[in-house]
């Protein structure tokens, strides 16, 4: 069952690492308003949701799996980094609403996890997790020729 649990991780973790370079690719370089297939708002909003929701889906499954300390850490990571862009955005928000609105004020802190530091730290516990799966599989390719 840990085993396949595990695949079931794993596979979901591409899938997220998929959609993360799909995310970035339309939100950065423009693609598919200038070139590129064009996508369609509801096609960002279902992406986004997709993130989301297998973000959510890796960090249960982290949690439950019992595995070496740092490299549940780094799924943790991964996951919770996603996680927190939407509550981030949502805090920024909620805050600007109740403290700052038209007073002059503005909100920063949340902004700037939402947009800088969550990502930041998805990259980090992605490359994290994708070297100790690489490392892992060397190790258990090893074994097998022995």
């Amino acid at each position: 069952m840990k085993a396949k649990a595990l695949q079931i991780r794993n596979a979901i973790f591409w899938v997220l690492i998929a959609i993360f370079a799909i995310l970035v690719a339309v939100l950065v370089t423009g693609w598919g308003r200038r070139w590129g297939p064009k996508l369609s708002s509801s096609t960002m909003i279902f992406l986004a949701i997709t993130f989301f929701a297998l973000a959510a889906m890796v960090v249960v499954l982290t949690v439950k799996l019992k595995e070496p300390g740092i490299r549940k850490l780094f799924f943790i990571v991964t996951g919770v980094s996603v996680v927190g862009i939407p509550i981030c955005v949502i805090l920024h928000n909620l805050v600007y609403a109740l403290f700052f609105h038209g007073k002059g004020g503005d909100e920063a802190v949340f902004f700037i996890l939402a947009i800088f530091v969550c990502p930041a730290l998805f990259v980090i516990g992605a490359v994290g997790s994708i070297v100790l799966l690489i490392s892992a599989r060397l190790r258990s390719l090893k074994k097998r020729s022995l």
